[in-house]
């Protein structure tokens, strides 16, 4: 074009820094074509390819596939809208890596069989309705049918992991261990029983409680084995009668011996240490701050009743 610099494929290759065999190779499939040719016939370019090769470059290096690029610079293709469905796609790959890195983690930080890595699997990719129906089964299998569902709808929504669609790989990770505990039936029926007691508890609350066994211990048994207190020393038994009094009003029975054996019957299975495992996942899958353990005050409670009870 008369008036207008022209460069060759050398000068187009120093300007660029892409090499002379990816100028041809994009010249040839007619995304940056040559403006015109010189008397021995080697092609010749404007500035503008310049640019169009930059813009090249860069698509390419996001994964833009050579015919979709070839649209965008001839402008038959908008370049937000390409952009916005390969941000999409890319969203999905993330996901799918994130699965995958997650359970190869896991494999090796637990040593799992490859039965064990199967279910993992199985489990990381579940979809959307079918964690909500796998959710759901595991909290009916824990409280239905245990009076009013109103009663027990708070404690629902304290025990429903919800992962965020962009969840991390630890929360991948906690959302597939939450997933085998929810499927486990030891731990089904040991939640079940859980409840139970618990909703025996609350037929009582016309007694005046207010406070549930697990606050009692925190408060009692949490000070005493701060304090390096013996669960079997004498130090120990005003804390056991505390416990054992709650319990009696608890249950509206007298507060002898009997009593102290349900008591520890409790104890033994709220310090189930799957149940703290459960609320650890639950933390972590929600983005919650990590809960209290209350194992250490529970242990020391069953050891103290166990004591007291000839057990």
């Amino acid at each position: 074009m008369e008036g207008e610099t022209l460069y060759s494929i050398g000068e187009l290759s120093r300007r660029t820094g892409l090499t002379v065999k990816t100028i041809r190779f994009y010249s040839d499939r007619g995304i940056v074509a040559p403006t015109d040719r010189s008397p021995a016939g080697y092609r010749l370019y404007t500035i503008d390819a310049v640019a169009r090769l930059d813009l090249v470059r860069t698509l390419r290096s996001l994964g833009l596939d050579l015919p979709t690029i070839h649209k965008v610079v001839d402008r038959e293709l908008s370049l937000p809208g390409v952009a916005a469905t390969h941000a999409e796609a890319l969203a999905v790959q993330i996901r799918v890596l994130r699965l995958r890195h997650a359970v190869l983690t896991a494999v090796a930080e637990r040593g799992l069989t490859a039965e064990e890595t199967d279910l993992m699997h199985r489990l990381a990719q579940l979809s959307e309705d079918e964690r909500r129906h796998l959710i759901g089964g595991f909290l009916d299998a824990a409280f239905s049918g245990l009076g009013a569902a109103s009663a027990f709808a708070g404690i629902r929504r304290s025990m429903t992991p919800e992962a965020p669609d962009n969840a991390d790989a630890e929360q991948i990770r906690a959302w597939v261990e939450w997933a085998e505990l929810a499927l486990d039936p030891d731990f089904r029926a040991g939640l079940r029983r859980m409840a139970e007691d618990l909703a025996a508890e609350q037929a009582q609350a016309g007694t005046g409680l207010r406070r549930d066994l697990g606050a009692v211990v925190h408060d009692q048994a949490g000070p005493a084995v701060r304090a390096g207190i013996d669960p079997a020393s004498d130090q120990a038994d005003p804390i056991v009668a505390a416990l054992t009094a709650h319990h009696a009003q608890a249950l509206g029975r007298p507060a002898d011996a009997e009593l102290r054996r349900l008591l520890l019957a409790r104890l033994e299975r709220v310090s189930d240490p799957r149940r703290d495992r459960h609320l650890q996942l639950l933390a972590v899958i929600n983005g919650w701050p990590a809960p209290q353990s209350l194992a250490p005050a529970l242990n020391w409670s069953v050891q103290a009743v166990r004591v007291r009870t000839g057990r």
